[in-house]
């Protein structure tokens, strides 16, 4: 028997508020995050088996949304887990300076405020802006984090352009430019007018928008009739493509036709067969602008036609009389189909629905251009990787089975991206990034780790796309390039890559090209991809549409515990989730519903100490453990399936409807009418279970169950985070 010892906390209701900041930083101060620390403290053992994992950098561009919140649930419940099971567990934080995003963000902050360009500051100071920017993110971001539970070793935190990544970056560079899988050349790339960079063709954001398709003639005596959306771009049109089986057109094929003056340009144009060509679609004929198509300019690589490029870097033609030469495109079009109208030579005019293709973080519209870049080739045989290509690596990875897709749909999706993978292009026209480690001199090229020793060496503009250090993530956080770094031996490849599905080709595929080529292992052994939170509607959450719900008020309001049960229940991997608050209510009802148990509990059994091992069981209790210790075994299974909705859902279900609606209602009759030996066993089997049940809800609610675990009288515990997970 022990005195009467019931903590005055459960005599008032819980209170997150009071709660959540004070047991973070007792996780902290522990410094069990950091897998070194529990080993050091016995909480692991060193040769124990790992569980690793990187936290998807958060861009440095503001403040953490739900989506990011769900990502810190989802793998804060696996790292917990892992953890409890006595693995050697890493969860690497970090952050990503997202160049586009970040400098656009700072951009518009600049002119918003000060009414000033970047160009107006220089490189150099606005750089300095646009690092201060990033910190304060970085910082906020970094507090979210903690709030939301996530217990992320700090002390190994990293930042995609901090001086270990640059080098990483450098290292990596020079070793596929050397291996000539890098290189520059001429090539269409997608331009942004209003950002002044190259971008991705996964930063495009395709926009549905009217537009007018005109059906028409170059001139009088030209015998095929073209459509296009586009008429301004046909001034450097240089052939019209036909499908070969086209009877309509073969007697052309082969021929050229001259048109002295098409809006003041005189055009030379061949007519070709290639397949690419529909021949249902407009009038089976398509004008071939080589300059200002990806489409085109592979036609005519493959027919030998020279590129006319008429549109510049501003979307203003380079080209053409005074109707035309120095205008934006749009107004181009419309005098270039007032010719057509003035010369009989517009046939149709029709109204269609397009896709748009504008940049993300500009909004400006896509124009194709050929530019001098920078690229991946991701066709070339690597000797090294016996003479496999880049794609091939990629798709390998998968088909393997070295890499395992949750949920296995999204396979599918993965190998139709990298089938139709084009070289990708690294270079931006942007301050805020990697720079490209090249340099010039005169008409010699150096590219090296370190800048060339000798003067009179101007390094490239340039910087890199964001995504090529991000590649990089799984083993320049580990300390690559030094391949002898203990956590790159420890913790690599990874076990687990957990993100959001819509970022499966920018981030995942990436990383697998760039750990397959590098090291010649996958960077990661699981992908789990979740899904998008969404409102009640089931629309994406905008700031536009009103309906963003902001994770940090959220925990204000309910607590974190709250939140982030809300966001795993009821979503399995690779499903969009529904957030309301009525939903995240709901789990502040269960959280204490958890307290008021546990002050039943306490109080019931305030006289009986705790054993960890009861010998006398009756035999209606030992029916109840083979309850519990079933489903223990059941959501070990599914914990490890990463079933992890599945098991909130039943926990939650076996602690409310089971054990406080039954067993605790069944408890009141024994402790009040039962015999010593009846209330000695229900006392033991209530605290066991309490037990069990704190700490397989852990890795969901953490909070509220590591301030209850402080609560119950047990003798040396530590704690209930580095507790052992019940068998």
């Amino acid at each position: 028997m022990i005195e009467p010892n019931i903590d005055p906390k459960l005599l008032k209701p819980y209170d997150p508020k009071e709660t959540e900041d004070r047991i973070y930083k007792l996780w902290e101060e522990s410094g069990f995050f950091n897998p070194d620390v529990c080993i050091e403290k016995g909480i692991a053992d060193k040769n124990a088996e790992t569980f690793s994992m990187v936290l998807p950098p958060p861009n440095v561009t503001g403040t953490l949304h739900l989506g990011h919140a769900a990502t810190l649930t989802i793998e804060d419940i696996m790292i917990r887990f892992a953890r409890m099971q006595g693995k050697r567990t890493l969860w690497l934080p970090g952050t990503d300076h997202a160049a586009i995003a970040t400098q656009s963000k700072v951009e518009k902050i600049l002119e918003k405020e000060e009414g000033k360009r970047k160009t107006d500051l220089g490189r150099e100071e606005f750089l300095k802006r646009v690092e201060k920017f990033a910190q304060e993110s970085h910082d906020t971001i970094v507090s979210q984090s903690k709030k939301m539970g996530a217990s992320l070793d700090w002390s190994r935190e990293a930042y995609t352009l901090d001086a270990k990544r640059n080098f990483a970056v450098r290292t990596a560079f020079k070793k596929m430019y050397d291996d000539e899988i890098i290189y520059r050349g001429h090539r269409i790339v997608n331009w942004d007018p209003k950002g002044q960079t190259v971008i991705s063709d996964d930063e495009i954001v395709y926009e549905e928008r009217k537009a007018k398709f005109y059906t028409f003639k170059y001139s009088s005596d030209f015998p095929i009739s073209i459509s296009t959306t586009r008429p301004e771009t046909k001034v450097g049109d240089v052939a019209v493509a036909v499908n070969p089986t086209d009877e309509r057109y073969k007697d052309y094929v082969g021929k050229t036709y001259v048109i002295e003056n098409f809006c003041g340009v005189k055009l030379e144009i061949k007519i070709i067969a290639d397949e690419v060509v529909e021949k249902e679609f407009g009038t089976g004929a398509l004008g071939v602008t080589p300059a200002h198509s990806q489409i085109d300019a592979e036609i005519a690589m493959r027919h030998n036609l020279p590129t006319k490029q008429v549109i510049n870097e501003f979307a203003k033609m380079t080209v053409g009389d005074e109707r035309i030469l120095g205008k934006k495109t749009t107004e181009a079009r419309l005098a270039i189909v007032e010719w057509l109208q003035s010369e009989g030579l517009l046939e149709k005019e029709e109204e269609v629905i397009q896709n748009i293709s504008t940049a993300e973080r500009t909004g400006g519209i896509i124009e194709p251009l050929p530019k001098l870049q920078w690229f991946i080739n991701v066709n070339k045989p690597i000797k090294e990787r016996g003479n496999k290509s880049l794609k091939e690596l990629m798709l390998e990875a998968v088909q393997s089975k070295n890499i395992n897709i949750i949920p296995d749909r999204f396979e599918k999706v993965y190998y139709n991206w990298i089938l139709n993978l084009r070289d990708w292009c690294i270079s931006r026209q942007i301050w805020y990034g990697h720079r490209i480690p090249v340099w010039y001199k005169d008409e010699e090229i150096y590219c090296g780790i370190e800048a060339p020793s000798e003067e009179g060496w101007s390094q490239d503009e340039d910087t890199l796309d964001t995504w090529f250090s991000s590649g990089l993530w799984t083993f320049s956080t580990l300390g690559w390039p030094d391949s002898n770094a203990p956590d790159f031996q420890t913790y690599h490849p990874t076990n687990m890559l957990e993100t959001a599905y819509d970022i499966i080709f920018f981030w995942v595929a990436r990383m697998i090209l760039m750990s397959t080529y590098i090291l010649g292992v996958v960077p990661f052994k699981n992908v789990y991809l979740h899904g998008l939170v969404r409102d009640p509607q089931g629309r994406k959450m905008s700031k536009s549409l009103g309906n963003s719900l902001d994770p940090l008020e959220l925990t204000s309001k309910y607590g974190t515990d709250s939140v982030r049960m809300s966001l795993i229940i009821g979503t399995g991997p690779g499903n969009d989730s529904k957030m309301s608050e009525d939903k995240i209510r709901a789990y502040k009802n269960y959280a204490n519903k958890l307290w008021n148990i546990t002050r039943f509990v306490l109080s019931s059994t305030e006289n009986f100490k705790y054993e960890e091992s009861f010998p006398s069981y009756t035999e209606r209790e030992n029916i109840l453990i083979k309850e519990i210790d079933e489903l223990i075994k059941e959501i070990t299974k599914e914990m490890e399936e990463y079933k992890f909705y599945l098991v909130g859902e039943k926990i939650y279900q076996y602690t409310w409807s089971r054990f406080a609606d039954i067993i605790i209602e069944e408890s009141k009759e024994i402790f009040l009418n039962g015999t010593d030996v009846d209330k000695n066993s229900r006392a033991q089997f209530l605290l066991s279970t309490l037990v069990k049940i704190l700490k397989i809800l852990h890795p969901f609610m953490p909070f509220v169950t590591e301030e209850i675990w402080g609560i119950i009288p047990i003798e040396n515990k530590k704690l209930l985070m580095v507790e052992k997970w019940p068998k």
